[in-house]
């Protein structure tokens, strides 16, 4: 469910007009609904209220908007990053340093030792390698550095390629049968705390029983390494929940997910925690657009809009499906291809798409673009770095401003020698 809806014949989000942002703000634009994030990560953590202890930490990867962060740390969630600044953006919106879980293959050493200083609450250690670096780090500081191992599970996710991440061909994590040997290496050096194991097997999960099967894996593992005497306190199950793209798709959402977790995890006596991302933003924001013009084609007419790739960037890079709207439906249909005016073929959103007639200088919205949408934004063709704006009622503001081509311009500068 999300609050954007249709009254008196004019798509708003909440009790806003979209028509009202696009004019004032400009297009293409981001619009998020404060009531579709907040009602969405409340539903997530109901679903989970059968398990004894539980620790939420939002996927700031998919949306890192400060506004969003504020909201979601208000709302009791902490934070699962990637990089120092992610984690920099997770303390400036309140989530408590020791609320934030640092994930990512590629941590620096650097990076370790600024989430230390910002006293972080957990590591997720991608490798041996990486635990020795941290632990040294950490002993340098005079500090101990707490962390899980994560685990390679070699389960398919059946999701797309490129966002699986649990097969033993993905970079992350170690590999199943190396884990116990490893983390009990880890355990004993000076600097390091391990109290667990994590594991992430993809995103748009849309299939639970791969998620069974690895849980149940990890089940197995912690059980033969505290039969070793080693302390396993917290398993990490990181996200990846996946979300309805489709008008009528049915998904498994987080009542069942949360029942399959309390079913497997019942006699696992730890705290368990959770990396939900898409779930709670995915559909609680939008991407409007202003048709440019509509261009006959060959077989259908092209809808040229004015996002593009760079502004949503999912189609081009997964061919991802995103459903596209009239702002304000005659109930006319048409079967157009929709396309950004970037000079790539891979600028097209939908082809031959039964979509509602438009014609130039109407307005449209992407839906479900609320997770990976700004967050993968860029500036190809020199183009302006698409705005953000959220929506709590009738009324709204801007939560990140559109940065123009000139601002980005007048950060470079030419050599004297040219």
């Amino acid at each position: 469910m999300d609050h954007f809806e249709l009254k008196n014949g004019a798509l708003h989000a909440e009790d806003v007009p979209l028509a009202a942002i696009a004019t004032a703000v400009g297009t293409p634009v981001y619009v998020y609904s404060r009531a579709t994030l907040t009602r969405h990560a409340r539903v997530f953590r109901e679903a989970l209220s059968a398990l004894p202890r539980v620790h939420l930490a939002f996927a700031v990867k998919s949306n890192p908007n400060l506004a969003v962060l504020k909201l979601l740390a208000k709302e009791g969630y902490g934070a699962d990053v990637v990089s120092a600044g992610e984690m920099h953006r997770a303390l400036a919106a309140g989530m408590p340093g020791a609320d934030i879980v640092f994930s990512g293959v590629g941590k620096t050493g650097r990076e370790m030792a600024e989430a230390l200083d910002a006293g972080l609450g957990q590591f997720n250690l991608e490798s041996e390698e990486e635990g020795v670096e941290l632990a040294a780090i950490a002993a340098e500081r005079g500090m101990v550095a707490t962390a899980t191992l994560r685990v390679n599970p070699d389960v398919d996710a059946k999701t797309h390629a490129k966002i699986s991440t649990g097969k033993s061909e993905n970079k992350f994590g170690v590999p199943y049968d190396r884990a116990a040997e490893i983390y009990a290496r880890l355990s004993v050096l000076s600097g390091l705390m391990m109290r667990g194991l994590a594991v992430h097997i993809g995103s748009q999960i849309t299939d639970l029983e791969p998620s069974r099967v690895a849980f149940a894996k990890m089940g197995d593992l912690m059980r033969a390494l505290r039969e070793q005497g080693l302390s396993v306190t917290h398993m990490d199950l990181g996200g990846g929940l996946g979300v309805p793209y489709r008008v009528g798709e049915t998904l498994p959402g987080p009542a069942e997910y949360g029942a399959m977790v309390a079913e497997v995890t019942r006699d696992w006596d730890a705290t368990i925690m959770f990396e939900p991302g898409r779930v709670i933003t995915g559909n609680g924001g939008v991407l409007v657009t202003e048709v440019i013009r509509v261009k006959p084609g060959a077989v259908n007419p092209f809808v040229v809009v004015d996002a593009a790739m760079n502004d949503l960037v999912r189609p081009a890079m997964y061919d991802a499906w995103h459903d596209f709207a009239a702002v304000q439906p005659t109930g006319e249909r048409i079967t157009a291809n929709i396309v950004g005016p970037i000079c790539e073929s891979s600028d097209t959103f939908a082809m031959a798409r039964d979509v509602d007639a438009v014609v130039a200088g109407d307005l449209g919205v992407f839906r479900t673009a609320g997770a990976y949408g700004a967050t993968m934004a860029n500036t190809y063709n020199s183009r302006a770095l698409v705005p953000e704006v959220m929506v709590d009622g009738d009324k709204w503001a801007i939560v990140a401003d559109r940065i123009e081509p000139a601002t980005i311009l007048a950060a470079e500068r030419v050599p004297e020698w040219l």
